[in-house]
């Protein structure tokens, strides 16, 4: 269960997603795009694996080790997870 603290907001979540994205990527946030594909942002199987599970541990919830596939962006893992939060 996501801790009662953590804002499940989309621009939370976006937020926190752009940041995670932003480390494993080695840029900048201000760099990342939200809809820009994962893989284009430099992101590999390893990396969006280790997204998941980063996901996991943050709001509590399952998800697939295809995330990253099924929703390639940060706006559409934004998207899923307010859905899956809601």
């Amino acid at each position: 269960m996501p801790e009662m603290s953590i804002d499940t907001s989309a621009d939370a979540i976006r937020a926190w997603l752009i940041e995670r994205v932003a480390f494993y990527a080695e840029r900048r946030p201000d760099e990342i795009a939200t809809d820009t594909r994962l893989v284009e942002l430099g992101l590999d199987s390893v990396y969006a694996l280790t997204l998941g599970g980063d996901i996991e541990d943050r709001f509590g919830v399952e998800v697939e080790a295809t995330l990253g596939w099924d929703h390639p962006t940060i706006d559409a893992i934004t998207a899923y997870l307010v859905a899956e939060l809601g």
